[in-house]
């Protein structure tokens, strides 16, 4: 997948005009209640129903690169990436080996997100040591745009070494390499060595201020999560126990502090840090839950998404969330073909 390519009106928030249309419109895979097995059936339903791409996550299910073999081979139209995989949980030459892997079962339409992830994947769950994560995404850059042309990389990094690395077998051409961010310095590192950032927990409001920082002519994905439902308490329950897994998370938080949600989010912050779960869930504010998470009929959150894409995403990537009535009419009616 060349995204980067202008494959996507960039929308023109520096001059206050938001009349993009929606060209990319992606989803988030595998579907957690659905076992990968029946994915390729799946796939090719997304590819019909207009979708143009699939992204994976990885954190504590299915690991982000083996969900795209499936959809490379099942659904050859659509576009694909991870949205994101981390850099501390594999080596730097293992990294740019599975990324090579994809753009030779994809070629042309396969990106690569990476990101530094948080502590708690990191350190807790994968025995690693989340030092300097600035510096470590940078470096994996630099490596990775070295590496995946074939070249042999032999070079020290401010923090890890690769001694005489090349790979084994030749791709067309490396794919673009996309780097998730949340405040500025990372947002200004996606503009300047990547070919775009990925965004991840943020309102539709909050886009320009987050874009302006990574700067034009940059791809800009972004994961909307989205609970299809007219029950609006269902949603803003579903809602608030995300919002409570994510944002306590030390990264996050310090994000909405920079957005500007700290007065509204430090209820939920005290209570957790208090060791209650329950008051921390409460304590989220019926205006964060509609800012974050997009719900209502599906026509209603297609327009709410629009939003997202006025403002300066490039690629849209639904997060379908538990709460619809339906789960495979709820994928179908929120598509561009819905």
């Amino acid at each position: 997948m060349v995204i980067g390519s202008g494959s996507c009106m960039w929308p023109l928030w520096a001059e206050g005009v938001t009349l993009s249309r929606v060209e990319r419109y992606g989803i988030t895979v595998p579907f957690d209640d659905v076992p990968l097995a029946e994915h390729p059936r799946w796939f090719t339903r997304l590819a019909e129903l207009g979708y143009t791409d699939v992204w994976t996550g990885e954190a504590n299910a299915a690991d982000g690169f083996t969900p795209l073999a499936v959809a490379a081979l099942s659904a050859p139209e659509l576009h694909l990436g991870t949205a994101v995989v981390p850099v501390y949980t594999r080596g730097p030459g293992l990294l740019a080996m599975q990324a090579a892997t994809m753009a030779e079962l994809a070629p042309g339409r396969f990106a690569l997100g990476i990101g530094s992830s948080s502590d708690v994947i990191v350190e807790r769950w994968n025995a690693g040591s989340f030092d300097e994560p600035y510096r470590r995404v940078r470096d994996t850059v630099r490596f990775l745009r070295r590496a995946l042309t074939g070249e042999k990389v032999d070079a020290e990094y401010d923090t890890f070494t690769v001694r005489g690395f090349r790979l084994g077998r030749k791709i067309a051409a490396p794919p673009p390499i996309y780097v998730a961010a949340l405040r500025p310095g990372m947002l200004r590192l996606a503009g300047r060595e990547a070919d775009g950032a990925i965004l991840n927990w943020l309102a539709a409001d909050d886009v320009p201020q987050v874009v302006a920082e990574v700067g034009p002519d940059k791809e800009v994905v972004a994961r909307i999560f989205v609970c299809p439902t007219d029950d609006v308490d269902r949603a803003r329950m579903v809602g608030r126990l995300g919002i409570a897994a994510y944002l306590n998370v030390a990264v996050y938080a310090a994000f909405h502090e920079w957005l500007g949600r700290g007065p509204l989010l430090k209820g939920m912050w005290e209570a957790w840090r208090a060791g209650d779960r329950k008051a921390a869930v409460s304590a989220i504010p019926d205006e964060v839950v509609d800012a974050l998470i997009v719900h209502g009929s599906p026509p209603a959150c297609r327009e709410h998404v629009q939003r997202y894409v006025d403002n300066g995403v490039t690629v849209p990537v639904l997060a379908v969330l538990p709460g619809a009535d339906d789960f495979e009419r709820a994928v179908a009616e929120l598509s561009p073909a819905g």
